[in-house]
């Protein structure tokens, strides 16, 4: 299976960019975005005949959002973690196939004036506990933005953004992601984050000439 995660940052924008030839070139299984900042019925787009989309949209037009396009229809969809503080901003996008659960998610971020850092605490360990309650029914993989930028593999550019403050006074609250990164869930996130080294090498070649995506085979 290949599968890619991407923040697009918009989609409305790649769109008028080359998102479709990308698709059409990388042909993944499993295409996961973040920030997708629409609906369905914002975009006027006819989608590849051999994916089928789901999305999650926030409340606020224009802000957060998830999507999968997908070749194999999932047996079940679930948008959020099932707590409704955490559930009006499009982040979760859970997708059940036969032998695991893929869940796409793109994680709030504490601002750069850490005004949402209680928040974010929260938000961890209830992701945490949600992903944990999936596993117990069969193996998880989930990718996304996490936002959270705890170790140097996290980063692109890791010496340009050193002196950020966030990254440094947030540490303490993404530990709990920490314990996914060490095996707390399936073993497919070691093969994730090689994946991620991988890809920060091939960007540094091509001075970022394009957005940053995570690709897993």
């Amino acid at each position: 299976m290949k599968l890619i995660s991407w923040n697009v940052n918009g989609l409305r924008a790649v769109l008028r960019k080359n998102f479709l030839e990308y698709l059409d070139a990388e042909k993944p299984d499993v295409l996961c975005l973040q920030e997708t900042k629409c609906s369905p019925d914002d975009v006027e787009q006819l989608w590849p005949a051999h994916y089928t989309t789901y999305w999650n949209c926030a409340r606020k037009k224009g802000y957060a959002g998830t999507a999968i396009f997908t070749r194999t229809r999932p047996a079940n969809i679930t948008t959020g973690i099932r707590i409704a503080e955490h559930d009006h901003e499009g982040r979760v996008l859970a997708a059940e196939f036969a032998e695991f659960f893929l869940v796409n998610v793109y994680v709030p971020n504490a601002k750069r004036e850490l005004t949402r850092l209680a928040y974010r605490q929260q938000w961890d360990r209830d992701f945490l506990r949600y992903l944990k309650k999936l596993e117990k029914q069969k193996p998880v993989i989930f990718c996304g933005d996490l936002n959270v930028a705890h170790t140097e593999i996290d980063l692109a550019n890791p010496k340009a953004q050193s002196q950020r403050q966030e990254p440094r006074l947030h540490a303490r609250g993404t530990r709990r992601l920490q314990r996914v990164h060490e095996g707390r869930l399936p073993r497919h996130v070691s093969r994730i984050r090689e994946t991620q080294r991988a890809l920060h090498l091939v960007e540094s070649d091509v001075r970022r000439a394009r957005p940053k995506r995570w690709v897993a085979h």
